[in-house]
């Protein structure tokens, strides 16, 4: 593994001028490489229309499955563009052919997107929702998710990274015992992809969303969605039209036969087309370079905020992502935000529900800094000194 040239990535980053950016869990700054490829097409759609722009692009558009196949080691036609993320996770969610008594079975830091997800298919189908409790280090504990698993579990969906702190879930071990027990496994990879590599079939999940505008630095409005072949035609989405199935008699269609039977018609070309851009910008560097990267920093950024009398980390003791949360002394997150707004640092603020969490019930909304690989050492410094000045 090759070190990343930071002063390139830096160059490249042309928000690195503007902003000291930590809400890369938000939406990281895009590289060059995917700004153009968004500009020159909305550019070539206003000069020869829509439709003809995207004749002009189809070629690069079918490179698109090859790029997010070779991120998750998949095959292309297991991949499908979806608008975001979320989207892409309700439509392999919503395919799941849930009845009566079937179980789901989550983790205690699953994305509150998701369990609204969860709490409707209850309302609706009378399926059950089970919590999976964790290890005292926040991690899954894996060995009482095989205790739980049986044969009316329907579906383990867990987020791999959490929105809310820097917990990398053991993916992998969940997959397995998932597998053994034949029920399927749908990984939100929200916050993962382009963080930390991913082998889906290393992971062992049937079904994986990821977006575009974070880990990825892809446009906004982006996302994708993998479902192994093995599964396909065990799931039905949730709406189709005439991209994603084929009217073949006046009482009968069929659907494609690939997980582009997920996507639409209409769709985000020059987006798609910054997506496929941003996945080969991040292939080229090397994820796990970026990985290594990231969590450099992250520590770093851990450790200086350690140190500080009047800030609270949030993290739990197994954190080693690039999501670090904390508190601040006599200081509310929101404040806290709009302060470094103000010295042009961006952050975020993690507030929303998570019932099932104890960790994150304890304390109420906390700010969220997030780090990529072209943060620096220097920005560091000048968050911590911008943050404790207040």
């Amino acid at each position: 593994m090759n070190p990343l040239d930071v002063d390139r990535l830096r160059a490249e980053t042309a928000g690195c001028n503007e902003v000291l950016h930590f809400n890369n869990a938000g939406a990281a700054l895009p590289p060059d490489p995917v700004h153009h490829a968004v500009v020159a097409h909305l550019e070539l759609e206003r000069r020869i229309g829509g439709y003809e722009a995207k004749a002009r692009a189809d070629d690069a558009l079918a490179g698109f499955y090859t790029s997010a196949a070779k991120l998750l080691n998949a095959h292309p036609d297991e991949i499908a563009f979806v608008e975001n993320a979320t989207r892409a996770w309700d439509m392999a969610f919503y395919a799941v052919p849930f009845q009566p008594g079937d179980r789901i079975l989550t983790s205690e830091a699953e994305y509150s997107s998701n369990v609204l997800a969860f709490l409707q298919m209850q309302r609706r189908r009378g399926v059950g929702i089970d919590v999976v409790p964790s290890h005292p280090d926040g991690r899954l504990d894996v060995a009482a998710l095989e205790r739980m698993l049986d044969d009316r579990v329907k579906l383990v969906a867990v987020t791999h990274i959490p929105t809310y702190n820097g917990l990398i879930q053991d993916a992998a071990a969940i997959g397995a015992v998932t597998r053994r027990h034949g029920a399927l496994y749908l990984l939100d990879a929200c916050q993962s992809a382009g963080q930390v590599p991913l082998d889906v079939a290393a992971i062992g999940c049937d079904m994986l969303s990821a977006t575009g505008r974070k880990y990825l630095r892809g446009p906004r409005g982006t996302g994708l969605l993998y479902v192994r072949r093995a599964v396909l035609d065990r799931l039905e989405p949730p709406f189709v039209d005439l991209h994603a199935a084929e009217w073949v008699a006046a009482d009968r269609f069929e659907l494609r036969p690939d997980a582009k039977r997920f996507e639409n018609w209409e769709f985000y070309v020059a987006g798609k087309l910054g997506l496929k851009a941003a996945i080969d910008y991040a292939l080229a560097l090397g994820v796990d370079a970026l990985e290594a990267r990231i969590r450099d920093l992250a520590d770093q950024l851990r450790h200086r905020l350690h140190d500080e009398p009047t800030i609270h980390l949030r993290d739990p003791e197994a954190a080693t992502a690039g999501l670090v949360t904390f508190t601040k002394t006599d200081e509310a997150a929101e404040a806290v935000m709009a302060r470094l707004r103000r010295a042009s640092i961006n952050v975020s603020v993690s507030s929303g529900a998570a019932h099932f969490d104890p960790h994150r019930r304890a304390f109420g909304a906390a700010v969220r800094a997030s780090v990529h690989a072209y943060n620096t050492r220097a920005e560091i410094d000048r968050f911590v000194a911008a943050l404790t000045a207040g």
